[in-house]
């Protein structure tokens, strides 16, 4: 088959999304309102700031704000792991950074699947934050070993969706019909089952060994727990959710509110305690209750370097070792006050941030080095001094691993924050994932680079065509 009647990568991962967040919004109607929230949110943002809209317009990206969404599941098992890559590979997406949150308490590694270059993530920036169960870190090792039973005895694929993947691989694409089936068969992976594959009291060992752990074990599939819209004023939509009748989570994870965002902060509604049935001893169905599935809303800043990243994570920990947030709230604003004084040494304009190297820029040429007939041949940092670059923040497009401990933690109940030895095992994970992750600090700085080559490129033709 001509590859040129293959449907590109971008547009199975647009159909993907749309056709999750239906799903999704059916399900949790919750998210729904939550949706309408974050719409009436960016819509009063940019009203009220004219330089932000023309901002985000100069730079492509006003668009992406309205569609950009992620989402997350939990994995059992390596060979669900490797799967969901070749599938995710199909839509474009793929393995970038490597999180390990069992430094945060709870027992998972995880990758962020996304698309990685400028014209698939104007496209559709469809993110899915992918976790892997620890199992090794469950310390009752006849459970260890009940639960690897369980969950090596399901398949969360269909068998279509395996074969049309394999043939994706095999032929280098999809046609039209064949990219509908795809959607609609992988979709299946993630859907919401209300019956548990264990008996009550086995999901209660589970439960005991931590929340998350009862999760990932006892069921079908691993069901879309979370879907995320970006917002362009997270504390706006903190504040208004309990007008909407939802119960927004305590604190803002991330970073506190500044002028100019850094990284990425997260908030979310509370999770759902859901009606579920467990199998009894005699084989009919019993009814129970399970809590995993929530809304989330997130704000995204600059992408930092690593000097910007290590200033980040020693300035959060400091605002930690002072006050940590308490499950219940009680302490939120003594919280956010502390948070906000710690960050006080990080500057808070663009100029700072890149004069001290913290933040990763996207450079391109102003219409005086367009039209410039000699401009200089000098460093970028004396073409931005002359007015021949300007400079725009490359947008952080991953995850914080503290800031989803604590929206896991935040919607598994407070005592589900449990400790476990850090244990980051990165080799291991990219063993079960079946290929390396890319390195998320690698990737923004050859952006920026490139920009940099693209801007003397541009002045070297315009100087030779004078």
């Amino acid at each position: 088959m001509s590859t040129s009647s293959f449907v590109s990568s971008c547009s199975i991962r647009s159909a993907f999304s749309a056709a999750m967040s239906a799903m999704y919004r059916a399900e949790v109607p919750a998210y729904g309102t939550l949706m309408d929230i974050v719409a009436r949110v960016n819509a009063e943002t940019l009203a009220a700031d004219p330089a932000l809209q023309a901002s985000l317009e100069e730079t492509d990206s006003l668009e992406r704000v309205s569609q950009e969404r992620h989402g997350a599941i939990r994995l059992g098992t390596a060979e669900e792991l490797s799967m969901m890559r070749r599938v995710f590979a199909v839509m474009g997406m793929f393995p970038v950074g490597y999180y390990d949150l069992s430094e945060a308490g709870v027992p998972v590694h995880s990758t962020a699947f996304r698309p990685v270059g400028d014209t698939a993530l104007k496209r559709n920036p469809f993110r899915v934050f992918t976790s892997l169960l620890r199992l090794d870190l469950i310390a009752d090792e006849a459970l260890r070993a009940e639960a690897q039973t369980i969950l090596e005895s399901r398949a969360i694929f269909t068998p279509a969706a395996v074969e049309l993947t394999r043939k994706a691989e095999r032929e280098g694409g999809l046609d039209e019909g064949d990219a509908q089936r795809f959607v609609e068969e992988v979709l299946e992976t993630f859907r919401w089952h209300d019956r548990a594959n264990v008996d009550l009291s086995m999901y209660d060992r589970l439960h005991d060994a931590h929340r998350l752990i009862a999760d990932v074990v006892s069921f079908k599939g691993p069901h879309i727990n979370h879907l995320t819209p970006r917002t362009l004023d997270i504390d706006r939509v903190q504040e208004l959710m309990p007008e909407y009748g939802i119960a927004p989570k305590a604190v803002v994870e991330g970073p506190p509110t500044r002028i100019c965002p850094i990284l990425l902060r997260q908030t979310s509604f509370k999770a759902l305690e859901e009606a579920v049935s467990f199998r009894d001893p005699d084989g009919n169905w019993q009814k129970g209750t399970h809590t995993a599935r929530f809304g989330e809303i997130e704000s995204r800043g600059i992408a930092l370097t690593p000097k910007g990243r290590a200033l980040y994570d020693a300035l959060l920990s400091d605002s930690r070792s002072h006050v940590r947030p308490a499950p219940d709230g009680s302490n939120a604003g003594e919280y956010n006050k502390a948070l906000t004084d710690a960050f006080a040494p990080f500057p808070d304009s663009w100029a700072g941030i890149r004069n001290e190297g913290l933040g990763y820029f996207r450079y391109c040429l102003t219409e005086k080095g367009l039209n410039a007939v000699m401009p200089e041949r000098g460093s970028i940092d004396r073409m931005v001094e002359n007015g021949f670059v300007r400079f725009d923040p490359i947008i952080y497009e991953d995850f914080l691993p503290v800031s989803a401990a604590g929206i896991f933690q935040s919607n598994l109940g407070g005592e589900a924050a449990q400790e476990f030895t850090a244990s980051p095992n990165q080799q291991r994970f990219e063993r079960d994932l079946g290929a390396p992750v890319l390195n998320e600090f690698d990737h923004y700085a050859g952006i920026e680079a490139a920009s940099i080559a693209d801007c003397r490129s541009q002045l070297m033709r315009a100087q030779a065509a004078e």
